[in-house]
């Protein structure tokens, strides 16, 4: 959009420089692209956006200019209604009142078509457009001021002086202004007479009926069409032009006879027309929207304090009419040029916009020394926020299955399921006791779309016998198979998955729950590991069995399962969050490698550890784990790493050395160990 320096001045006193404007409008959202100094004035290219179509005229630009600096717009010259409304000279009709919702044609006769003045050529040029003749400029003209197309037709080559709206007969032909003829359908709205179509309704006009140099007659057009019809028309042709670019947006109904009067007047002072009859058909007033402004709610969005004074003033500016509804409560209306405007949050953005953007002070966001999740439900949430987090994707299974599938599939949960008295088929004929038989569906599936590498996770009720009902439990269920891509410095590697990432995952989830008191049991010759938390069985894990991969299809993969009662979870987690200082001072490493009995469990080394009770000793991981032949047959290998420190001082080796000592004579003492 291209307006002139002096042609907003036409409607508001602007005391400011053409640069200083722009970086105005700028701040305030118009964004002036470009700046150019011609022809004794300055041409503003502006980016509007496409919520904005008010913002396409040069009188809404110095509506923005005008609440921007503080001045007032300037009183217009008032417009009369044609007296002499013979209405039997021309007759509207409109099919659809969806697509057209106003038509308005003005008939203008003994006019003198001519080049146009000076200044009309030359303020039109200034903006992009090519002067044609005085009429077609005049149309032009109003376009660009008051932002509504408006179009001029040869009376004269109209036939029986009637107008139709309505949508284009498919395979009808039109001969457009451009000299190209286009064969039309029906997403395209045409204005036709007695017999032809004399434009594409929005888009441009017929050949055969625009305004010439021998043209004694005019019907001018202002009308509204619906944005969607022009849009769809416009680029099934391949077209564009100022008007269409402006309906597509939406234009103002209530600026529409306006527009009409405003060419009317040109076309009679620079054209000699007289101006015989007016009529319109459809709607002319535009829905008016109350919406109730609380400056508290601007002070909690913005974070500042605006005057209600200067809240006022600002909406009122733009156009908005504003009433005091109690002491803190403005009742706004939008105007009929601002369709965009239905929330109280548009309002205190238009507020802001017109305040300032820069006058908002920058601040940080206020953080909480605690975080907490209250709440079963923000429980759950943490819990799937976790395990996505993790890189697993939640799926939902059915509640209803077959006996079948349950079968030899459980983890640990074996119950009777209850079944369904009037079932719909064999697949669903009880409710699930447990998830599995729907994650290894949902793995199998997966699998046969030749996905390489499938977490998921499911978290959903199951339903269980009891003595006197039935009850329903909230579970999760885990499911890990194929083979994870891993980006090393030489390349991509696939690490085909175990029951250590499932284990790993498990642990992250407790961790970030605030569970420490879990542990992870499995008996020898088992494939079952039993999880508990705080001496309570909470679930279990495993690798499906092979007669579990041939009930689900599965064929040449392992799959890992876990299967954990979310309700017992939850009701041990603790998401408080006590947030402390890193340390200040450096930590030391040492390292112990040393032997032991295979059937010495890690988890009971790493239990000694926590019941030690060396001081300045932080933390034991393991660092590696080693069978070989350098091992005895019967033994293993196993490297911790051991973290020193304190929150007082700097350790020296002469500390470290007698307390690492100690807890190595420990491990030898209880577990037999050989040190290496």
């Amino acid at each position: 959009m291209k307006v002139t320096y002096n042609w907003l001045k036409d409607f508001v006193e602007i005391k400011i420089p053409p640069r200083d404007l722009a970086n105005k409008l700028t701040m305030s959202g118009l964004e002036v692209i470009s700046l150019e100094e011609k022809g004794g004035d300055f041409i503003f290219e502006i980016e509007i956006t496409s919520n904005r179509p008010d913002w396409l005229s040069v009188v809404g630009i110095a509506r923005e200019v005008a609440a921007i600096t503080g001045a007032k717009l300037k009183k217009q010259k008032s417009l009369s209604l044609t007296k002499n409304r013979k209405a039997k000279d021309i007759a509207l009709a409109i099919e659809d009142k969806s697509d057209c919702p106003l038509y308005t044609a003005r008939i203008i006769r003994n006019v003198k078509v001519a080049p146009s003045a000076s200044w009309l050529k030359s303020r039109l040029e200034l903006v992009g457009c090519r002067s044609v003749n005085n009429i077609v400029d005049i149309t032009n003209y109003v376009l660009f001021e008051l932002g509504e197309p408006l179009h001029a037709f040869d009376l004269d080559k109209l036939n029986k002086e009637r107008i139709v709206v309505r949508r284009a007969h498919p395979g009808e032909k039109i001969t457009t202004i451009d000299g190209i003829q286009r064969v039309l359908s029906k997403e395209q709205l045409v204005i036709a007479d007695g017999i032809k179509t004399v434009a594409i309704a929005g888009v441009m006009g017929a050949k055969d009926s625009e305004v010439s140099i021998n043209t004694k007659n005019v019907l001018l057009e202002a009308a509204v069409f619906n944005p969607l019809i022009v849009r769809r028309g416009r680029q099934a042709l391949g077209l564009q032009s100022e008007a269409s670019y402006r309906f597509e947006r939406g234009v103002d109904i209530e600026a529409v006879e306006r527009a009409s009067l405003r060419a009317a007047e040109l076309i009679k002072e620079y054209a000699s027309g007289e101006e015989i009859a007016f009529k319109a058909v459809g709607l002319s007033k535009a829905k008016s929207r109350i919406i109730n402004l609380d400056v508290a709610d601007v002070t909690r969005i913005l974070g500042l304090n605006i005057p209600v004074a200067k809240i006022k003033k600002n909406l009122s500016g733009l156009g908005f009419g504003v009433k005091s509804k109690s002491k803190n409560t403005l009742a706004v209306s939008t105007p009929s040029f601002r369709q965009d405007v239905s929330l109280k949050e548009d309002l205190i953005e238009e507020v802001s916009r017109i305040f300032g953007y820069e006058r908002i002070p920058v601040s940080l966001p206020a953080i909480k020394s605690c975080v907490s999740i209250r709440g079963k439900r923000g429980l759950v949430s943490e819990v799937k926020n976790i395990l996505t987090g993790l890189g697993l994707s939640e799926v939902a299974t059915y509640s209803l299955t077959d006996r079948a599938s349950l079968a030899g599939l459980e983890l640990g949960f074996s119950n009777e399921p209850i079944e369904i008295l009037n079932p719909l088929s064999q697949e669903q004929e009880v409710l699930r006791t447990t998830l599995i038989p729907g994650l290894t569906s949902v793995v199998a599936f997966n699998l046969n779309q030749k996905q390489e590498y499938i977490p998921i996770f499911e978290v959903a009720n199951v339903y269980l016998r009891d003595t006197n009902h039935p009850k329903e439990e909230l579970m999760l269920g885990l499911a890990l198979s194929g083979a994870q891509p891993v980006l090393l410095n030489n390349g991509a590697l696939k690490d085909e998955v175990s029951l250590l990432n499932l284990k790993g995952m498990l642990e992250t989830l407790f961790s970030r729950l605030g569970i420490k008191d879990y542990e992870f049991n499995s008996t020898l010759g088992s494939e079952i590991v039993e999880i508990y938390a705080q001496r309570n069985k909470i679930g279990s894990m495993s690798r499906l069995s092979n007669s579990g991969c041939a009930k689900s299809n599965i064929k040449n993969k392992n799959v890992f399962l876990a299967e954990l009662s979310l309700d017992k979870v939850l009701s041990i987690a603790c998401t408080d969050k006590k947030f402390i200082s890193p340390p200040r001072y450096p930590g030391i490493t040492r390292d112990i490698s040393f032997i032991l009995k295979e059937d010495i469990s890690v988890k009971d080394i790493l239990k000694l550890f926590k019941q030690t009770g060396v001081p300045l000793l932080q933390s034991v991981r393991i660092a590696d784990y080693y069978k070989g032949k350098q091992i005895p047959s019967g033994f293993k290998g196993l490297t911790l790493t051991c973290f020193y420190s304190s929150v007082e001082r700097t350790l020296k080796e002469d500390e470290i050395q007698p307390l690492h000592t100690q807890f190595c004579e420990r491990l030898t003492k209880e577990f037999g160990v050989k040190m290496r």
